[in-house]
């Protein structure tokens, strides 16, 4: 897939719906879908001015996510590397990272064992993102202490799920107490509101 198509299907604002049925990977493993409940009810944002930080190193991956977090009123802190998400996390204490698996350098397995060894950085919550199959895969191996996982290309709608599903009551992104299940975090992302932008 061409980077045109894959910012295109980033972007797209009516993604194919899933079935409410479970669907199948190519692993053969069962795919579940999001709550229905989430279709009746307005999206949940954190709070206004939450700082997240997204570690890609694709600037098409980080220019995406500033646009969509920025239009809700999230604070956007960027890195292309590792290394250099590391030094914003410990300084800027984000309150949400998004995180690639295939980075140059340090990886975003190495990067995330470093997030949770370190004490100023080991509570944020993060959501590691790829598009490898075999970085995916990896990740269910090992288990490291991510907090969610978003496949891409992804979309506006998915985005948004994702960090609602770590809100606490009093909308701030937190760890969740267990890993999440592998379908859980490949569940796919429905978008009710086909005929709205979100």
């Amino acid at each position: 897939m061409g980077i045109l198509d894959t910012l295109k299907s980033i972007l797209a604002k009516t993604p194919a719906p899933a079935t409410p049925e479970a669907e199948s990977n190519s692993g053969g493993a069962e795919i579940l879908p999001l709550p229905l409940e989430r279709r009746s009810r307005p999206r949940v944002n954190a709070r206004d001015g939450t700082k997240v930080l997204i570690i890609d190193d694709s600037p098409t991956i980080v220019a995406v996510f500033r646009k969509i977090l920025r239009t809700a009123g999230y604070v956007v802190l960027e890195a292309l590397d590792a290394e250099q998400g590391l030094e914003i996390a410990r300084q800027d204490k984000p309150e949400l990272i998004f995180l690639d698996i295939v980075l140059p350098g340090m990886n975003g397995f190495a990067a995330l064992r470093h997030l949770r060894r370190d004490p100023l950085t080991r509570e944020i919550p993060v959501i590691m993102i790829s598009g490898n199959e075999q970085a995916t895969e990896q990740f269910f191996g090992t288990r490291i202490g991510a907090d969610d996982f978003m496949k891409k290309p992804f979309s506006r709608y998915e985005v948004f799920a994702r960090i609602e599903r770590l809100l606490d009551a009093e909308l701030i992104p937190r760890r969740v107490s267990a890993p999440p299940s592998r379908e859980a975090m490949l569940a796919p992302v429905e978008n009710p509101l086909q005929q709205q932008a979100l």
